[in-house]
């Protein structure tokens, strides 16, 4: 019986689409409707809860990338791994540019500047989707892949 090399990995992967979901999709609209929270205090909110979960994907991404190295430094980048690259490539895109350009905008409404239309927020629901999608997709795969390895080979 041969074992599993990526069990790191898969649980990793599970955490971070768990984490994505729960405060992307749940948390970021619901402080709103809590008795007493206002715009500014959402924001503020939003802001702490968003770069801490920026910091936790990150740490998710490298405890992955390390399990995949160290299971097959050969073909890390490989199409086998596409699902996993690209939350990945989508997690640089947040942390240079969406969340401190968001982060700015929220800061300024939070100073009583006001409140302008932008699409800033779609760019980065669109992406979450995409990030849940694939990491979903990636973490099944490898599941699948782990256990097969686990089978027992005539």
């Amino acid at each position: 019986m041969k074992s599993q090399k990526l069990p790191v990995a898969i649980v990793a992967i599970f955490l971070w689409l768990g984490f994505v979901g729960a405060i992307s999709f749940m948390e970021s609209w619901l402080k709103f409707l809590a008795p007493g929270i206002n715009v500014p205090l959402g924001l503020g909110i939003g802001r702490l809860v968003f770069g801490a979960l920026n910091k936790v994907e990150w740490l998710f991404a490298i405890v992955v990338f390390t399990n995949l190295y160290f299971a097959n430094k050969n073909t890390i980048i490989s199409k086998n791994n596409i699902a996993y690259f690209i939350p990945v490539i989508l997690l640089v895109a947040q942390t240079v540019w969406l969340l401190p350009t968001l982060d700015a905008r929220a800061q300024f409404v939070i100073d009583g500047g006001p409140i302008t239309p932008s699409t800033l927020h779609y760019w980065y629901v669109g992406m979450e989707i995409v990030k849940v999608f694939c990491l979903f997709q990636f973490g099944i795969t490898i599941l699948k892949n782990s256990y097969l390895l686990t089978v027992e080979t005539k």
